[in-house]
């Protein structure tokens, strides 16, 4: 297959539109979840991420009945200390759970060790997580833990983006557009991105109108996606649970 070929064909799937973000639905309500991580909470016992809706629901009803606290989904005892907590992440990612592995990662790299967080996000990544791939990105364009490499960069954004990461798109979008490349591909990552709810994206679609490179008919079209996905993560029982936090 020669090079050319070979480049339609990745872009073909680079730039097919996913069927919802990488974060998917609750697991509980079924509802997609929605892209702002204060709105949901992954669980460490069984790595399922829970909208905050289903976390307040589950925790009045735990009060009024006066029950233990336990996870809404796997019914696990929530940990009591933060020892209790890295034992069960330790204890998922072992067997070999790509969320658990994140985790850890996120939380080498918070220390400032790059080279534990590359090795957990790379382990990830080869068992299909997608957001190991966006980490991975990060870490190439920075320099942190492994060479500085636009090309791997480049790779991990458009694994991630292959599988519904949004902010992934939206940094390709940025390539493209530092690179001097055709203003269509940028287009097409931003007008994709905004689809699965990113702000971000929207925003910069509506400088792109602006300047005349997006269509009046393709702008509309754009915004109409997006909040469509905004609201299809809203419901009463979510808006309660942000009213309630938001006292906190």
């Amino acid at each position: 297959m020669c090079k050319e070929r070979a480049a339609e064909l990745r872009d073909e799937i680079l730039f097919r539109h996913p069927e919802s973000s990488y974060l998917g639905d609750c697991p509980i309500c079924s509802l997609p979840l929605s892209l702002y991580p204060k709105q949901s909470t992954m669980m460490g016992c069984c790595s399922k991420v829970v909208c905050k809706g289903c976390m307040y629901a589950d925790e009045i009803r735990q009060l009024k009945e006066r029950l233990p606290s336990v996870c809404p989904f796997c019914r696990h005892p929530v940990p009591e200390t933060k020892e209790e907590s890295n034992k069960d992440v330790r204890k998922r990612a072992a067997a070999n759970d790509s969320f658990a592995m994140i985790l850890l990662g996120v939380r080498c790299y918070n220390k400032g060790d790059f080279r534990g967080a590359f090795k957990h996000y790379k382990k990830a990544a080869e068992l299909g997580n997608v957001d190991a791939h966006y980490h991975l990105s990060l870490l190439y364009l920075m320099g942190e833990g492994v060479e500085k490499d636009e090309e791997k960069r480049a790779y991990h954004l458009e694994e991630a983006a292959i599988g519904g990461h949004p902010e992934a798109r939206y940094h390709l979008a940025a390539i493209e557009q530092q690179n001097g490349r055709e203003v269509e591909r940028r287009v097409k990552h931003l007008i994709i991105a905004a689809n699965l709810g990113h702000s971000q994206s929207i925003q910069a679609l509506k400088t792109c109108y602006k300047d005349g490179l997006v269509s009046k008919e393709e702008f509309a079209a754009a915004l109409r996606g997006h909040q469509a996905a905004v609201d299809a993560t809203k419901s009463p029982q979510r808006e309660a649970g942000e009213k309630a936090l938001a006292q906190f």
